[in-house]
């Protein structure tokens, strides 16, 4: 499933990223506050998935937080993102979409985040991912880091920072 969400626009990931999304996936459940959220259909077969855990005080610079933490400044990462759950990799199989899983299984994995402090990161080039994350009451930060990369922060509906958000 990871396959068959990932490998389209704009992640466009090859079959052999699923590998090492099953790798990393071992070692993000020894994380402080570690939570995962699975659906199943009624064959049993797996048609989306959450996994959550605390943001450290010090902000990770893998994957795309270095990006992130160099746009915002350390003062704005400190107090908006460190201690706040963070969600990762959310994915619902193309078949379940419009069921209400893209809404559930983030807020399965984040309801025990401090003072509502939630937050997800995705690309603003996967069109109706933003879109659909504000009509669940995810509040997004201006675009994180603009153009090629085009991150985008999405803070929890009571995240403390919602009101730098972008209209």
């Amino acid at each position: 499933m990871y396959t068959d969400v990932f490998s389209a626009p704009p992640w466009n990931e090859d079959p052999g990223t699923a590998a090492l999304y099953a790798g990393r996936l071992a070692s993000d459940a020894a994380r402080t506050g570690f939570a995962a959220a699975l659906a199943l259909d009624d064959a049993d077969a797996v048609t989306g998935f959450a996994t959550a855990w605390a943001t450290p005080d010090a902000f990770p610079a893998d994957r795309s937080h270095g990006q992130v933490a160099a746009a915002l400044g350390p003062d704005r990462v400190a107090a908006w993102l460190c201690g706040a759950v963070q969600v990762d990799e959310p994915a619902v199989a193309p078949t379940a979409r419009g069921t209400g899983l893209g809404a559930r299984l983030p807020a399965a994995v984040t309801d025990a985040a401090p003072d509502g402090r939630r937050r997800l990161l995705t690309s603003v080039h996967a069109k109706a991912t933003p879109g659909f994350y504000a009509q669940v009451g995810r509040h997004r930060l201006p675009d994180t880091v603009p153009g090629r990369a085009g991150l985008a922060v999405l803070l929890g509906p009571r995240h403390q920072a919602r009101a730098h958000s972008a209209p």
